[in-house]
């Protein structure tokens, strides 16, 4: 009797769990998810979503397990979030209306919180974040970047966005020029008073992997939240009324 009941409480354990489930064939990028455990599933969880580097890039999904966010589950960490962690094909860019339809397709499978919604990515993965804030800058709370770049024509839009771009300088694949041009372009639209920049010295390409094994960098993201401007408030208000006043 007392195996018995042992096994149940195991099995409640882990049904309430964290789920990590592979996803095929139903978006234009197969991908993760991870799904918190109910408690936090069932409050209008936020959304992370892990973009990967070009290495990580083909149709083999267990690729994306090798380093950044998926790993970081894999060996235990609990993200209080629903983790989508897509894969590009090789030789593609990260596409942001193709990134914003799977965030929407997750939105409408979930109940979870549109003001938080967060994006982070390394190398490719990092141009590939700036590049969906930049052109999604309404639909994204806040983003880290690492050793990636981005493009001037996204850095007023990015300027929107609380970011976190950090670079080594010994960077070889992608030179810490990258990041410094559009951290000039950004802090040129508004100063940059949304922007944190780290420089890591002597640091090479693959040492910004760590970021994801800190809390620091999910800390960070976590604490920021989209805020309603009194302007959205009035309009959503006088919507109400109006729609009142046919009844």
């Amino acid at each position: 009797m007392r195996f018995i009941v042992l096994i149940s409480f195991i099995m409640i354990g882990y049904s309430s769990n964290a789920q990590l489930s592979a996803v095929k064939g139903k978006s234009s990028y197969n991908y993760w998810i991870n799904l918190p455990a109910d408690s936090i599933l069932n409050s209008n969880p936020p959304i992370l979503i892990f973009l990967h580097g070009r290495s990580l890039s083909g149709t083999d999904l267990n690729k994306v397990k090798r380093y950044g966010v998926i790993s970081e589950i894999e060996k235990g960490r609990q993200i209080p979030a629903i983790v989508i962690a897509p894969q590009v094909k090789s030789g593609n860019a990260w596409n942001p209306d193709k990134l914003l339809t799977l965030l929407q397709d997750i939105q409408s499978q979930y109940e979870t919180d549109t003001n938080r919604v967060y994006v982070c990515g390394m190398s490719l993965g990092g141009y590939g974040t700036l590049h969906f804030i930049g052109k999604h800058p309404d639909k994204l709370t806040a983003g880290v970047a690492l050793c990636g770049g981005g493009k001037s024509s996204d850095a007023c839009n990015l300027s929107q966005v609380p970011l976190w771009i950090q670079h080594g300088t010994a960077d070889k694949p992608v030179p810490v020029s990258e990041s410094r041009n559009i951290v000039k372009a950004i802090k040129a639209c508004d100063g940059g008073k949304n922007l944190i920049y780290k420089e890591i010295a002597g640091a090479s390409h693959g040492a910004m992997e760590r970021e994801f094994r800190k809390n620091d960098m999910y800390d960070w993201l976590f604490s920021k939240m989209k805020e309603v401007t009194v302007e959205e408030e009035e309009t959503t208000e006088s919507e109400t009324i109006e729609i009142d006043s046919t009844k």
